[in-house]
């Protein structure tokens, strides 16, 4: 995993769904993807109201599949069901800072609180599955507590084949700049995240011992931003990626429900841009799909 391709695409919520993950495919086919948290309760239920419990990997390439929770016979078995499903990887979040994960639900960030609960999940998801498992932490619950060293020994004790770190505490949430300590002398390969944006960035931090890095926000509008990052030309006109971008999300969820979570997608790919503003007003008005069409079209010049 670590010899080519050392940038992976970072799971974002409500972003990395697999519309989005078929758009970057068309980029960058061999980069690693790891999808949208999954709940290991949501999944071992298959509830039908959530539409990523039911996704199969098997055509999407090189896919981590991310689970959260904090039972661990659950998160065990939700790992086998998405090896089952296609998943190359799986990934154990212990980062998530929002309350209803971190707090309420006592999984994503709660357990870098916890490193005997965490160890004990890392150990039942390895022997769950037969392909790698993988972390996905940040430096600590606050800057009293950076011991994000003790829980990567932990992961390389269990099994644990490398782990993402996050150059933020819990407390931070997504504010301020990312601080990535040195890893050189980390036990499992460790990937940087946070702030990486550019070829520089990711230079630097394989001079501190990173074994990769993962983009996450700056590949909001710009899917084939690792292909660029990489040597390729962006593409030249941005329309025909967003409209490919929307049939995927309208074959996905449907238009009812396409539509208004697209939105946010438009403004991405279309901020900086001249009249960008006044763009998105009027695309958070449209609630017809044709509609849709005709302004992004128009927007961007294809006739």
């Amino acid at each position: 995993m670590f010899d080519d391709v050392k940038i992976f695409v970072a799971p974002l919520a409500g972003v990395t769904d697999r519309p989005f993950r078929r758009i970057i495919r068309e980029f960058s086919p061999n980069t690693p993807i790891v999808t949208e948290m999954i709940s290991c309760h949501s999944i071992t239920q298959a509830r039908k109201n959530c539409l990523r419990n039911f996704d199969q990997y098997f055509d999407e390439g090189n896919v981590g599949a991310q689970i959260f929770g904090a039972d661990v016979n659950l998160m065990a078995d939700a790992a086998k069901i998405l090896q089952d499903n296609g998943a190359k990887w799986i990934d154990i979040n212990m980062g998530c800072p929002v309350p209803k994960v971190a707090t309420r639900a006592g999984a994503g960030a709660h357990l870098m609180q916890d490193h005997v609960l965490a160890e004990k999940i890392m150990r039942a998801v390895v022997r769950a599955v037969d392909i790698p498992v993988s972390i996905k932490t940040r430096l600590g619950w606050d800057s009293e507590h950076l011991d994000w060293d003790d829980l990567m020994r932990r992961a390389a004790d269990s099994g644990v084949r490398f782990a993402t770190l996050h150059g933020r505490t819990r407390a931070q949430l997504y504010l301020g700049a990312a601080q990535l300590p040195n890893v050189l002398s980390a036990q499992i390969p460790i990937i940087a995240n946070g702030d990486i944006k550019t070829a520089d960035d990711i230079k630097g931090v394989q001079g501190l011992g990173y074994s990769g890095a993962m983009i996450g926000r700056a590949m909001f509008g710009r899917p084939w931003l690792i292909a660029q990052l990489l040597g390729e030309n962006p593409p030249q006109n941005v329309g025909d990626v967003v409209l490919r971008h929307l049939e995927y999300a309208l074959d996905y969820y449907g238009a009812k429900t396409a539509i208004p979570m697209f939105r946010k997608h438009v403004a991405w790919y279309s901020a900086g841009m001249v009249n960008s503003s006044e763009f998105r007003i009027k695309v958070n008005q449209i609630t017809d799909v044709d509609v849709l069409k005709v302004a992004i079209r128009e927007f961007w010049g294809i006739i």
